[in-house]
Formats: structure tokens, sequence, C-alpha cells
């Protein structure tokens, strides 16, 4: 969104009616904001009542200059429904991450939306999202199927129907609710009528190839990842600018480790930490690929050197995957000296930007290497 949407001039006109602000996760000097308003979901955007200091509107999720004027018109609007008022309270039990409770209140407001309600994909998309986060992929994959026909044709029915097909993808008894969900996600790909950016078209990509993962169709996962490589590749092409091309590396880098062409993702790879030299994403993500490549100390060096630049909860990943390199390199001993940096480092964070499941995966790693 920083690439592509705030940058548009079609938002001057929210200038004076709200106070822009970008908050970095990884960074520990937003531990306390991260407490308050907890996020688990990237991008996130929140609307922030400032005399009470509530959320007054929450999306989880990219949007379009379009999407992102309907949100912030929402936030200011003076009349509330019932279902307005169900879906504020849902926004603020999901921002408390209380995921379960938050989808009976979504549920609230799209039973209660009067005809014309327009803030209903909003509700839709909220409803699957907690849904997901609360592990409830039947009943997360059910409400998709339903909601979608309400929806078609619309960027939230696109993303309705990808999130129930990801809930789907989880149910392997379910083929009915994964075959619906699969056409729908299809037939919204397809549609070019939908405003859409090329990023939330390749979380469609994603997730029709985790469909066919989970019917065990590898010919089919291929060809989903092979056209997904395309069409990434021609947005890439077409950007205007280094960001706005490198909006596409992680993507990309998914899409060629899908088909078995890890090499593909090197030059890009390259030319983005050419073009950002204080970025840690793209070092790290070459860590991976030549790790996958079994050039390990390529992968030793580019981990080393996004070492250097990261922070925060980040940091622990990529100590991991330089761990992971030693390991399969064969270097135990320091595959598990990096294993304890990396849990030391963990529990130097505040609060709020690391777990106690995180610490304790990171220690069982340790145990069994």
């Amino acid at each position: 969104m920083r690439a592509f949407v705030f940058t548009d001039k079609a938002l001057e006109r929210y200038a004076g009616r709200f106070v822009w602000l970008a908050v970095d996760t990884e960074n520990s000097k937003n531990a306390d904001f991260l407490k308050k308003y907890p996020i688990n979901v990237w991008p996130t955007l929140l609307v922030i009542d400032p005399a009470k200091e509530q959320v007054a509107l929450r999306y989880a999720g990219g949007a379009t200059v379009g999407q992102l004027s309907k949100l912030l018109d929402q936030a200011q609007s003076k009349t509330k429904s019932p279902a307005d008022e169900a879906l504020a309270r849902a926004d603020r039990l999901a921002n408390e991450g209380k995921n379960e409770e938050a989808a009976k209140e979504y549920d609230r407001a799209i039973a209660e939306a009067p005809k014309g309600w327009r803030p209903l994909g909003r509700a839709a998309e909220g409803l699957l999202m907690a849904l997901t986060l609360s592990q409830q992929h039947e009943r997360c994959a059910q409400r998709g199927d339903e909601l979608y026909p309400r929806l078609r044709g619309t960027l939230s029915g696109a993303n309705v129907a990808a999130y129930g097909l990801s809930c789907a993808a989880e149910l392997p008894k379910r083929t009915d609710l994964l075959a619906s969900l699969e056409k729908a996600t299809r037939a919204s790909l397809d549609d070019k009528t939908i405003d859409m950016s090329g990023d939330d078209r390749s979380g469609l990509y994603e997730s029709l190839l985790d469909a066919r993962k989970a019917q065990k169709d590898d010919e089919g996962a291929k060809k989903i990842a092979a056209q997904w490589a395309a069409f990434l590749e021609g947005e890439a092409a077409k950007a205007k600018t280094a960001e706005q091309r490198a909006v596409y590396d992680s993507h990309r880098l998914t899409a060629y480790l899908d088909l078995g062409t890890p090499e593909k993702a090197v030059p890009m790879l390259r030319q983005s930490e050419r073009d950002f030299p204080r970025d840690y994403n793209p070092p790290a993500r070459l860590g991976l690929i030549y790790r996958t490549m079994k050039k390990y100390d390529e992968a030793l060096a580019a981990y080393d050197r996004a070492l250097k630049l990261a922070y925060g909860p980040r940091k622990i990943g990529i100590l991991r995957g330089r761990a992971d390199t030693l390991a399969e390199k064969g270097d135990k001993e320091a595959a598990r000296a990096t294993l304890r940096e990396a849990i030391a480092y963990a529990k130097s964070l505040p609060s709020g930007q690391v777990s106690e499941r995180m610490i304790s995966a990171l220690e069982k790693k340790l145990g069994t290497m």
C-alpha cells in the first residue's frame, strides 16, 4: 500500500480529517502501542478515536484507493444502526485478540444489516479473519460459501472466497466446500472488472495453490504456481519504481519455491538488495533461497548481511534460518550456538513483541538438535 496506494492524490481530500501514522511493529520502541493495539495480520488498518483511544474501525489486509476511501468515510459516519454498533464492537474485540467473541459480533452485524448496508463486505471479511485466527476452519469455510453470493463481483467478495478457501483447505473431509470456494475464488480472479491490486490478485493465486495442495494434486499445484509466477513477473515488469517492483519479491519467491526453481529468485533479490541497502528483507530472502539450493556458504553470508540490518521479531527468524543452514551444512555446534543466540535475543524483547510459544519452540528445537 505504501508503494501503490498512499501515494495517490485522491487521498489528499482526507488531509486535516485524519492524522496519518505508520507503525513499525518490528521496532521495540513501539511495544507499548502494540500492547494496546495488537497487530497479528500485516497490513492492518486502524482508525483510532483520539478522545476515547479506542479502535473506531479495523481492517486486516491491504486496500485499494477506492476501498480505503470507503473505509475512511465509514469511520466518520454519524449514522449508527444496530448493525454498525455490532460491527464496532467486533472491531474492538478483534483488536483485543478476542477473536471468538469478535466473530460472534461480526455475525450479529451481518444478521442485523439493513438492505444496502455499505459495510457488509468489511464485516464479512472481518468475520472470516476472526474465524481463521480462532481456528474455526469449518465455520469459516461455511460462512465464506454462504456470504460469497451476496458479495460476488466485489473486492470483498474475492477476499471472502479466498479466506474461505484457505479454511476449506484445512478440512480434508469437506471437499464440497473446497470445490465451491475454489470456483468462487477462480471466478473472482478472472473478473477483470473488480477493482483489485496486483497484490490482492496474487493472494487469490496463493489460495488456489493451497487448495490444489490440500487435494494432493501435484500437477494442478504446479500449473497454478506457473500461472502465479507468470502473473507476478508481468506485474513486476509494469512497476514504475523499484519500491513497486519489490512489493512482489516475497510472492515471487514463494511461487518459485513451489515450482522447484528457486534460482529464478536470485536476480530479483540481488537487485532489491542493491536498490534498498538498508532493508534486511532481500538478504534474508536470499539466505532462504541459497539454503534451498544447498549453497550454504552463500546462504550464511546473506543471513549475516541481513542480521546487520534486522531488529525486533524478524531478527529471530533470520537467526533461525542461519541455524538451519549450519545444521544442514553439518556444523551442529555452530547451529546450536546460533539457536542459543536467538533464544537470548527473543527473551530480551519487550512483551508484546515475542510470545512464550515462540521461545518454547526455539528451546524445543535446540533440545532436538
